[in-house]
């Protein structure tokens, strides 16, 4: 496994972010998914062959969600 970091920008409040990271758990290949809304910052692990398969997941499930919000790598 491997940890993953990215900055998700225009997130509005703490609750949100709680709401999204409930969501973003039940995705089935990532593991560990938090939401820190202070820092701005959204952390995951998965193994490396599913990265880009759970970025597409993340950022579909995340524009549904929170159409202002985007993520970036770090």
């Amino acid at each position: 496994m491997k940890t993953y970091k990215f900055k998700i920008n225009n997130l509005d409040c703490a609750n949100c972010a709680n709401e999204l990271e409930s969501v973003l758990q039940k995705i089935d290949i990532i593991e560990n998914v938090r939401i820190n809304f202070l820092t701005q910052r959204l952390t995951f692990e998965c193994l490396e062959e599913n990265e880009m398969t759970a970025l597409k997941h993340i950022k579909k499930i995340i524009k549904k969600a929170e159409p202002d919000v985007t993520i970036e790598g770090y």
